[in-house]
Formats: structure tokens, sequence, C-alpha cells
């Protein structure tokens, strides 16, 4: 358990079980950081809510906790400079649960969610930055723009979200490929070889129809051509190829008239 000096052991105890709280399930657009030798500074990041001027910015700022708290209120400061009516130029920010409204009850997430809320819908009539409140009630369009500027200019860009742990259909359906689905090249009889594996045309290895030879001309096409089917079976890592061979008529044709020259031989051995 961490120490601190300004803060009672059992308000760091409470503190802990918040803290942890929060990392484990944190609030929509929040992320908390804390010091564990120091619980009395809280820092968040906090992402520029969607259809406000401060979308895609992080916005960091912290809170300070006093001796007495949670008797007395934190105190809340934004480190990233913004363009807000309620966060003073120097970042103090002013809400009224962090002042009259306050309670002992209220946690820390509480706080957290409000200070975002903030960003949503901002109060002119209670502004810290003046020249802010004034504008959004005088001028909205200038006032977004204004704090879009700010937004672009000091706020962190936020990272990049990436979804781990999840396999699309596409790639669960590839990788339990059916035999009958499997994938079919046409080769060349000459560079086929029984019981080699070959792989379908990919950009990095064209098909062999569109190979040329090396006087530019299109590969001669051959009577036979070779179809290798790859295909998985259950139970084993890689099934050996299957190679079927489909004649062209002409073979067929000529294969059937040397079997009945030979049946002839034969009858006339006999007689």
């Amino acid at each position: 358990m961490a120490t601190n000096e300004n803060l009672p052991p059992n308000v760091i105890k409470q503190l802990a079980r918040e803290l942890k709280n929060l990392n484990e399930t944190p609030p929509e657009g929040i992320k908390v950081g804390v010091n564990d030798d120091d619980f009395s500074t809280i820092f968040a990041d906090i992402e520029g809510p969607a259809g406000t001027p401060y979308e895609n910015g992080v916005f960091r700022m912290k809170l300070i906790l006093s001796r007495d708290f949670p008797h007395s209120p934190p105190k809340g400061y934004f480190l990233t400079k913004i363009f807000h009516p309620n966060i003073a130029t120097n970042g103090e920010i002013c809400v009224n649960t962090l002042k009259r409204d306050w309670n002992p009850s209220l946690g820390l997430r509480h706080v957290l969610i409000v200070v975002r809320c903030l960003l949503i819908e901002p109060f002119p009539e209670s502004a810290l930055n003046e020249q802010a409140g004034k504008l959004l009630l005088d001028n909205y369009d200038e006032y977004a723009r204004h704090a879009r500027l700010y937004t672009g200019i000091h706020a962190i860009k936020p990272k990049p979200k990436f979804k781990t742990g999840v396999r699309s259909e596409s790639t669960a359906a590839a990788l339990n490929v059916d035999q009958t689905h499997a994938p079919v090249c046409i080769v060349d009889p000459k560079t086929a070889v029984s019981g080699a594996l070959v792989q379908p045309p990919t950009p990095l290895a064209p098909s062999l129809n569109n190979m040329k030879g090396a006087s530019g001309q299109e590969p001669p096409i051959t009577a036979l051509n070779t179809v290798v089917e790859v295909g998985v079976s259950s139970g084993s890592t890689a099934a050996p190829p299957v190679v079927v061979t489909h004649k062209k008529e002409g073979l067929v044709k000529a294969q059937a008239d040397k079997k009945k020259i030979d049946a002839r031989k034969k009858s006339l051995k006999r007689l």
C-alpha cells in the first residue's frame, strides 16, 4: 500500500479501491493515471466528445486532493490548454460539483464524468474565461472556431484504436477450409511434379496464364492440363495434394483407338 503524508491512511485505502475500479472499468472517454507514492494528485486524460469543438483531441487534467478530502472537494486543473468558458487560462476548472454542490459521498468517477460533460455543455454564465463565455453567448460559430483552433494546436492526438482478440467471419472461414472448396490452380504439365504442392496465383506470383516465354510469346498450350487441388483433412495439419488429370477429347479418342487396334491384333493372332 502506498503511503502519503498529506492524506490519512483510511482515505488512501478508499482511493486505492476507487482507482482500481476506474482502471478496470473506466468511464467513456476517460483514462486515469496516478502516482502510487502520491495519491493526493490524480491525473486523467479526457477525450474530446464527438460533435463538439474538442473532438479529435485528448486533454490532460489533474485533481488535487487536500488533507481533509473527501470532506472538502478536490481542485481541478486542465494541464492542456483549452478554449472553454469554465476553464481559466491557468487551467483552473469552475464547476459546481467542485464547489457548492460537493458532497463527501461523491467519488472520483462522478467528478471526472462531470468535467467531461462540461466539454459538451459549457456554462457561460459562470465563466472563468470571459472571452470564451462572451463568444459562446454572442456568436457560437466564432466560439467553436476558436475552440477547434486550440484543440488542433494544443490537444494531444488520440491514439488509433485497434480491436484485439477478435477474428472475423472471413478469417474463421479461411482457417476452416473444406476440401471441396480448396483453392485450385492450373499449371503446365511440364512444370508439374507429382506430389508437389502448388499454390494458387497471387499478386506477387502471377498465374502461368499471364507468364511470357523468353521470346515474349504465350507458352504453348498442350493437350494435358493438370489441376492440383489442395485439401485439408480433419485431424491432420496438412493433407497431401490430390492430382487430378483432365484429358482433352482428342487425347481420349486416340487412346480409345489404340485399345481397339490392340484388341484386333490379339484376335488376329488367335486366328
